[in-house]
């Protein structure tokens, strides 16, 4: 029988687990090659590596362990991380690239305020395909660990 960390449910908890796990490596990654510890790191979206994808891949992993890969279930669970990874490496990372280039032409309109400005669109969104490949990696550790 299931105890539970978090939750009574080993799937949920093992999806958490790998995002929370995706979270700390983002923030542990900053400290070792940027120097700096940003706990803000902990809960912002982009970055290496995919906390978004470590948490789908998780969830459908552990479900395929627990219920087996013919389950409805896991069906509903590999087609949801499928829809995540490609939103995560491509829309949101589009999204991202686009507010790279409408910030740079902001700087150049001359009426705007520092204030204005200083308002800028966010720009880490998505992820490279690494970061979603290494996510998904994680995800796919933690899930056998179920």
């Amino acid at each position: 029988m299931y105890m539970g960390m978090l939750t009574k449910n080993a799937v949920i908890d093992c999806a958490l687990l790998a995002w929370f796990l995706a979270q700390l490596i983002k923030v542990l990654l900053g400290l070792f090659i940027q120097g700096r510890f940003d706990p803000a790191l902990f809960v912002t979206s982009g970055g290496m590596p995919s906390s978004h994808s470590a948490l789908v891949v998780a969830c459908a992993v552990s479900i395929a362990k627990l219920e087996g890969v013919g389950s409805t279930a896991f069906a509903a669970a590999a087609v949801l991380a499928a829809v995540v990874m490609y939103d995560a490496c491509n829309v949101r990372r589009s999204a991202g690239d686009t507010a790279r280039l409408v910030n740079k032409l902001l700087q150049h309109v001359e009426k705007l305020t520092a204030e204005e400005l200083a308002d800028n669109l966010r720009e880490v969104m998505g992820h490279t395909p690494l970061q979603v490949l290494m996510g998904a990696l994680l995800g796919l550790g933690m899930g056998l660990l179920v």
